[in-house]
């Protein structure tokens, strides 16, 4: 999977959990202070995300997720 795809899907994950615009999300956003994801909404979009591309994200992995681009880079090495 690219980047771009990875993206795209964060992107439906986050208007389907958290009611986030697909157009907001790029990887320089940061999930709680641009996207305004709340802790319980990032444990679904991690849940969500972990189904979605088959990948297990641990929760001490989880805090370093800040952005959009974090998650994506995380995905697509995990992915590898």
């Amino acid at each position: 999977m690219t980047r771009d795809e990875i993206a795209a899907g964060l992107a439906e994950i986050l208007e389907e959990v958290a009611g986030v615009n697909p157009d907001d999300v790029t990887e320089e956003k940061s999930f709680t202070e641009d996207l305004d994801v709340d802790s319980l909404s990032m444990v679904e979009v991690v849940v969500a995300a972990e189904e979605k591309f088959d990948v297990k994200i641990p929760d001490d992995e989880v805090q370093n997720l800040k952005t959009v681009g974090d998650a994506v880079s995380y995905i697509s090495k995990a992915q590898a």
